[in-house]
């Protein structure tokens, strides 16, 4: 082979293998990250918010396993949904698309792209499988609903005061949760419960505090917090009461 034939040849396989290891690993660099943030959702308050559902779940589900203060690590780790078929029962009654449940690998498609390319960075999660495994593991291992239950927290018509929810998981977890709602609005008389976050260590996935006193920002990451409250319509709850709205009847 002429020397330049073997250069280019040389170069077509850097080029590939570079890009094998793209697609099997996240970039590294400016996507570090401190702790796991398990997110989840109560699927009424959602269904209240969009005005429309064609299910109506009575447990809370699974928004996500994000990565503090990164996003999008790999934008060349593109989901395959033949990755996860062993776990597609667990997915659809823990983490089912209540927005669109007729197409639910849509959001978790989005979840993996934007969020598990950055938790990847952990050899325990450095796949489709392993990243919502494990989410399915720590979701299993919280058990929200029944813990919520175990308080006599139940959703109702009548109002909890915010302190119930807080002081019950704090109780229960010994650490202080997130915990977000959706502002009232007209006509409304309070705030609606809609999101919990717990967060874990990077290193062995124990509960801690998903903000610890005297924790400060970088600049960075207080513009990555912005954008990220600009894309949602709910806010950390108010210290009041709150509605804990109980899932729609299915109409026959």
């Amino acid at each position: 082979m002429a020397p330049r034939a073997v250069r280019c040849a040389l170069l077509v396989w850097a080029l590939a293998l570079c890009c094998l290891s793209g697609a099997g690993r996240p970039w590294s660099g400016s996507h570090e990250w401190k702790k796991l943030i398990l997110t989840q959702l109560w699927p009424p308050t959602l269904c209240k918010e969009v005005n429309d559902c064609e299910k109506s779940l009575d447990y809370w589900t699974i928004h996500g396993l994000w990565p503090d203060r990164v996003e999008d690590c790999n934008s060349s780790w593109h989901f395959h949904l033949d990755e996860i078929k062993d776990l597609f029962q667990d997915m659809n009654l823990y983490w089912p698309d209540i927005k669109h449940p007729l197409n639910g690998s849509r959001f978790w498609k989005h979840e993996w792209e934007k969020h598990g390319t950055c938790a990847a960075q952990l050899d325990a999660l450095d796949s489709e499988k392993k990243y919502f495994g494990k989410s399915l593991v720590l979701y299993k291992q919280i058990d929200l609903t029944r813990v919520l239950q175990k308080f006599g927290i139940e959703p109702s018509i009548n109002y909890y005061h915010i302190s119930d929810f807080k002081d019950a998981l704090t109780r229960i977890y010994g650490v202080v949760p997130k915990i977000q709602c959706l502002p009232s609005t007209q006509g409304e008389e309070v705030q609606t419960i809609s999101q919990i976050e717990l967060c874990f260590t990077k290193e062995d996935f124990h509960l801690r505090n998903c903000t610890e006193p005297g924790e400060l920002l970088s600049p960075k990451q207080e513009v990555w917090l912005t954008k990220v409250a600009a894309t949602q319509s709910m806010m950390v709850c108010k210290d009041g009461p709150v509605f804990y709205p109980p899932p729609k009847k299915t109409k026959y």
